[in-house]
């Protein structure tokens, strides 16, 4: 059956598709910060089993490719590891339950390594089914259309390149924001089981869609695989060059021509301009090193950011979104727009051209990283380290206030209800002088060094007191989030709470601790005490930061309270990584698509797979680059860990430029059609002398 001149089976493959990479790039999304943040790893280890998974997942098309071509077909391949994949999303969608091994109620696991096993469980699962089934689907989808529906299964594949980019799309929309919820029995949390449940019922969703479609599959049976056949070809010339190296054989045009003796003329001829091609590919990892760190060093970077668009809020994850989109209108530019104009321009801009230009597109992007880490660093506050101590004073009363520090001599004046900045000293006994209103007392420091401190004082009329807060905070609030604690200046006992957070009820001149707050949001504070009872919206805190909130005084019903800012919030704004998103999506335009063209271009017909698998194994090993460059580099700033990897690709470039200067292109067609005409030829001459050996034959 037909729909619009094309098989009706090709909308459920386009469906299946369309819901397996909502699937994959929804769960992939969050991966790293549910590594940061649920499983308590830092951000090299976070970074590090991110790239694992991602370079598994472009391995297993290898072994997807044997089992569909050598045994199962590509419609049981992609049934059966479909079902692998879904068992996957469902495993690292339980290993996300909070409350599965929180027995004690308090908010987190009381066994993390449960959680991590079942997490790497579902990602192996996950890996094996994404990357079997990937080079089966677009290759199941063209076998559905008859030899002269040519015409439509270009189309087709334009269709299915925009489904995965509408799939991509949509889910690195939608996961953040299910991620940014809060669920859970015991204790509310991010919801991480929601952000990878929908994935796993999406993936459901598309392996049913695609067994639904079953009957009007147009099915293949398995051939035998070619890449086999090639590796078998080359390992037999190798090993019988290696067995003739002695001077008395003679040398033979190429290397390969070794395996004549067993391997016919045009396996050896479609071999050779494979491995010309796949020579090509040695430097196109270090591309894919970088291209595939915006879903984690980038990530991460937009966790110290600000992410508020007016109206809306960015979470950090869904700024991945901006590739997607940029892809979906710069392909079409790009093709119809900008290829055009160089062409006018004279300039003969060949796919090997094109591919040195996308590297150096995505050098350029990680220059533009590294500008912008530059400027979050200048934001981020100083901490004392091993040896120092910082102290902050806050004045709660109405009178200015004069703290001497001894023997370090510094004096401080602070305004009424005002508050200094942290200020670092070499950890020794301080004695403090405090003056305010005529009054004055003294308080000693000797606190363990490393931390932050702040001193309360306050004048009541009688006498100046001053009280010591440990602030125990020594790192920025990850994620966007907001630390606030609330000290109480009235009189008398007050219950506080801020939203529906309470931080419990607290005596005159105390303090709550911090609590954790979702950041860009502004919240009712409320104080209830025997006396009074009044209530004030919060200031908009920002993204990241710490404040000391004083609530004061009541004044006909409203909060009267003063912020001190213990650390200031996010400013350098998530808009600013748009740039190297815009320049790392013209490198793929530039860069992927031709890549792929240019494969198909230059391989002969029988052994598209092979350069297909060839390509996908670049992106593995451009991930498992990432894991030794960031391993082996041990640099503590991550501006010059960008820098690094910005040099290495430029570098890379200008290998692969010279490599493409002496490339000389091919035409398959061409010489698998001489090879025709020598087969033919030499048949021809085989007929003629066997007549010609019978018309002897017959004269004696």
């Amino acid at each position: 059956p037909s729909c619009f001149g094309y098989p009706l089976s090709i909308f459920f493959i386009v469906v299946n598709e369309f819901c397996e990479r909502f699937s994959y790039y929804g769960m992939r999304a969050v991966l790293v910060l549910y590594f940061k943040y649920f499983l308590q790893w830092d951000d090299n280890l976070s970074t590090a089993i991110y790239h694992t998974f991602v370079a598994l997942c472009y391995l297993t098309p290898i072994l997807g490719a044997i089992i569909a071509d050598s045994w199962l077909g590509k419609f049981m391949t992609i049934v059966s590891l479909s079902i692998v994949y879904t068992i996957g999303q469902a495993v690292i969608s339980v290993s996300s339950i909070n409350d599965l091994t929180d027995h004690n109620r308090d908010g987190s696991p009381d066994s993390i390594s449960v959680h991590i096993a079942l997490a790497m469980v579902g990602l192996i699962l996950i890996a094996l089914g994404t990357g079997g089934i990937k080079p089966c689907v677009s290759a199941f989808g063209g076998d559905q259309f008859e030899d002269h529906q040519e015409k439509q299964r270009t189309r087709f594949f334009s269709i299915f390149y925009l489904s995965i980019n509408a799939g991509s799309l949509i889910s690195t929309i939608i996961t953040p924001i299910l991620r940014a919820q809060e669920c859970g029995i015991h204790s509310k949390q991010r919801c991480y089981p929601l952000a990878f449940g929908v994935p796993a019922a999406l993936m459901a969703v598309s392996l049913v869609v695609f067994v639904i479609g079953s009957r009007m599959y147009k099915k293949v049976k398995p051939q035998g695989n070619i890449m086999i056949e090639v590796c078998k070809c080359i390992g037999f010339a190798l090993k019988n060059r290696f067995r003739h190296r002695s001077k008395q054989f003679p040398k033979r045009e190429h290397w390969l021509d070794w395996a004549s003796e067993k391997y016919d003329k045009r396996l050896i001829a479609q071999a050779k301009m494979v491995l010309k091609v796949l020579f090509l590919y040695i430097p196109l990892p270090m591309f894919w090193a970088l291209f595939d760190q915006q879903g984690s060093r980038w990530t991460l970077q937009a966790t110290t950011m600000d992410g508020d668009f007016g109206s809306v809020q960015i979470q950090p994850d869904q700024m991945q979104t901006v590739n997607p989109i940029l892809i979906i209108i710069m392909v079409p530019v790009v093709d119809t727009v900008v290829y055009p104009l160089i062409k006018k321009c004279g300039i003969n801009f060949t796919p090997l051209r094109k591919i040195t230009v996308g590297m150096l597109l995505a050098s350029l992007a990680f220059v533009a990283a590294a500008l912008v880490q530059v400027q979050i660093d200048k934001t981020l506050p100083v901490f004392p380290t091993a040896g120092q101590s910082q102290i902050k004073i806050i004045n709660l009363g109405h009178e200015s206030a004069t703290v001497s520090f001894e023997p370090q001599l510094q004096d401080v004046t602070v305004g009424p209800l005002g508050s200094t900045g942290y200020m670092t000293f070499e950890t020794s006994q301080l004695q403090l002088n405090i003056i305010s209103g005529g009054q004055s007392t003294t308080k000693d420091f000797g606190f363990p060094d490393g931390n932050r401190h702040t001193l309360e004082v306050k004048n009541n009329g009688t006498a100046v007191v001053a009280e010591w807060l440990s602030d125990n905070v020594t790192s920025k609030p990850e994620e966007g989030n907001n630390l606030i604690r609330f000290i109480n200046n009235f009189a008398e006992d007050v219950n506080v709470t801020m939203g529906e957070t309470s931080l419990g009820r607290l005596s005159p001149l105390a303090a709550s601790d911090y609590v954790l707050f979702a950041g860009g949001r502004t919240d009712t504070i409320t104080i209830i005490g025997n006396s009074t009872s009044c209530s004030v919206k919060s200031k908009s805190l920002g993204f990241g930061s710490a404040y000391t909130i004083l609530v004061n005084q009541c004044t006909g019903g409203t909060l009267n309270v003063t912020y001190s800012e213990d650390i200031p919030p996010n400013t350098v704004h998530m808009a600013w990584q748009i740039p190297q998103y815009f320049l790392l999506t013209c490198a793929e335009v530039v860069f992927s698509v031709t890549g792929l063209e240019f494969s198909y271009s230059q391989a002969p017909t029988n052994m598209k797979a092979v350069l297909q698998a060839g390509w996908l194994l670049t992106v593995a090993v451009g991930n498992i680059i990432v894991l030794i460059v960031a391993g082996a580099s041990r640099l503590s700033e991550q501006w010059a860990e960008y820098v690094l990897f910005a040099a290495l690709l430029l570098a890379v470039c200008i290998i692969f430029a010279v490599m493409a200067y002496f490339y000389t292109y091919v035409d398959p067609n061409e010489i698998e059609a001489q090879i025709d005409k020598e087969e033919k030829e030499k048949v021809k001459k085989d007929q003629d002398n066997y007549e010609k050996q019978g018309e002897v034959i017959s004269r004696m």
